[in-house]
């Protein structure tokens, strides 16, 4: 690998490979340093929803860039395919986001509207028109909104996807290479050093998800960011097939085009173990068999866990660095960085290349946090 370059990326996740990857397309040198594998961490234990309305219901700005983002992955999947040939498993069949009790029913309903009214696709279904949409839903449930817009992929391997085309692109990767220190002079980034090893760059893109606080603090700089862990279960069900995501506020359910169901995921700030624990899936198993009672009979095939990197006003950090020039920051996407995976790249690629970003970010700003 080169000693130097023009782009250093910190962490091998969905975030750090496709801003690897838009940064590729327009022609920059880019080396990604991982310090385990690709795809080893959040990215390859979510479960790839894109549910940009069902997600960000009351956060506006959220919303918007969500939808956005969205939007790309029709033409993010056919470019993908046709550099790696690589299939990231898009499935465009919706999403219903299920009401328990009549307080949520009220809630969905008036979602749906305020939806509507934005020129946004949504409707409210009630008990009976929820289950002719999807016959499984046998348990106890008073609606569901529905968002045939939302759709899912398979995670890893969209970040498979992204790090190989960045590949054919140039770009070069390293796992198992862990960045231990960022180094700057008069004001700017010059580089970073990996062991013994120091590459000089230009720029370098933090993106390494939970671990970003700690190499910040290498610039002096204090990242408000906090892990959330979640734990997720894989059944195969011997039913018939769900053809939408579901999603309560306790779970969701995802099914894959290989007939696996996916169910997550425990929430659980500040937990920083890899451990699945019997309270977290037995809490996930209980919810989903009331939706599905018929779930008693599925065949158990795994479970995870995955730390989601947080921040403190639930938006993602984008930005430069505010004291080091060339410095950025791209981290904090909690369980959403699948979906705000194509905007963020372009994002990140615009603000390298000094261009102001389509977007507006400025709730997404990194905060101006600084010590010494």
């Amino acid at each position: 690998m080169r000693k130097s370059t023009d782009i250093i990326i910190i962490g091998g996740g969905v975030i750090g490979c496709s801003i690897a990857y838009e940064l590729a397309v327009r022609g920059a040198a880019v080396q990604v340093f991982e310090k385990e594998q690709i795809a080893g961490g959040a990215s390859g234990a979510t479960a790839g929803m894109l549910a940009a309305q069902a997600e960000f219901i009351a956060e506006a700005s959220l919303l918007q860039l969500a939808l956005k983002s969205r939007a790309m992955f029709p033409r993010l999947v056919k470019d993908l395919k046709s550099r790696t040939g690589l299939e990231v498993g898009l499935i465009e069949h919706g999403l219903l986001r299920i009401a328990r009790d009549s307080e949520n029913a009220a809630k969905y309903s008036a979602y749906a509207e305020q939806q509507r009214q934005q020129g946004l696709i949504a409707d409210w279904l009630g008990p009976g028109e929820t289950q002719e949409l999807e016959p499984s839903l046998t348990g106890i449930f008073t609606g569901s909104l529905h968002l045939p817009r939302d759709s899912q992929v398979i995670a890893p391997q969209l970040t498979f996807a992204y790090a190989a085309a960045a590949k054919s692109l140039g770009a070069e990767f390293r796992e198992y290479s862990e960045v231990q220190q960022l180094l700057y002079d008069g004001g700017r980034i010059s580089g970073v050093r990996i062991r013994d090893e120091v590459i000089a760059c230009r720029q370098v893109v933090v993106a390494s998800s939970i671990q970003s606080s700690r190499l910040l603090q290498s610039a002096g700089y204090d990242l408000p960011l906090y892990p959330v862990k979640g734990e997720c279960i894989a059944v195969r069900p011997t039913g018939p097939p769900l053809r939408r995501t579901i999603y309560t506020d306790r779970c969701y359910l995802v099914p894959k085009a290989n007939g696996e169901l996916l169910i997550g995921a425990t929430v659980k700030p500040g937990r920083v173990d890899s451990q699945v624990r019997l309270d977290g899936i037995s809490t996930l198993i209980d919810e989903a068999r009331q939706l599905i009672p018929a779930l008693d009979q599925a065949e158990w095939l795994r479970c995870w866990s995955g730390l989601r990197p947080q921040t403190q006003t639930g938006l993602p950090y984008m930005g430069e660095h505010p004291e080091i020039e060339g410095l950025f920051i791209a981290a904090g996407h909690y369980r959403n960085g699948i979906l705000l995976s194509p905007i963020t790249g372009a994002i990140i690629a615009d603000l390298i290349e000094a261009k102001p970003p389509a977007e507006d970010i400025a709730d997404f700003a990194v905060p101006a946090i600084i010590y010494q």
